[in-house]
């Protein structure tokens, strides 16, 4: 490098800041509409999806601002890991017949057509909660002063 040339930090995160406050706005918006759609849901389903993606919406939405709580992020990604958990041997079978549509029609007309669509949501919402807890540590980070 020549005189007076300086190293520009590629993935500074001040430089991503307007990006990422209009994606978390974005993902917010999107998992509040998530949540409203879920009203029109069965009575069994309404309260977990209804809170589960209102969770991840308010995550998102506090995220824009660079206002993270660590503790709503580790409980929501519990809820989505054990779910996932517990709905996969249902998943498994629609693996294993051949991953028949599940968007062909909206009505589920086979028992796994529907928990399928759910365990795909669980892995949306875990993919979400997963880039806001890194996002989290690398704010963290950057926060913390540098130890010697």
């Amino acid at each position: 490098m020549g005189e007076g040339e300086e190293k520009v930090a590629i993935f500074n995160l001040t430089i991503w800041l307007p990006a990422m406050k209009i994606f978390n706005l974005f993902l917010a918006v999107l998992f509040f509409l998530f949540a409203a759609v879920q009203l029109n849901d069965t009575p069994g389903d309404i309260l977990f999806w209804f809170m589960i993606y209102s969770l991840i919406g308010m995550i998102s939405a506090f995220g824009a601002f660079n206002k993270y709580n660590m503790w709503a992020i580790l409980l929501g990604l519990a809820v989505v890991v054990f779910e996932l958990f517990r709905k996969f041997p249902t998943f498994a079978t629609w693996i294993g017949e051949g991953m028949p549509s599940i968007i062909a029609e909206m009505k589920a007309t086979t028992p796994y057509v529907e928990l399928a669509r759910e365990y795909l949501g669980l892995v949306i919402c875990l993919a979400v909660l997963i880039f806001h807890y890194v996002r989290f540590s690398k704010l963290r980070r950057q926060e913390e002063p540098f130890i010697e």
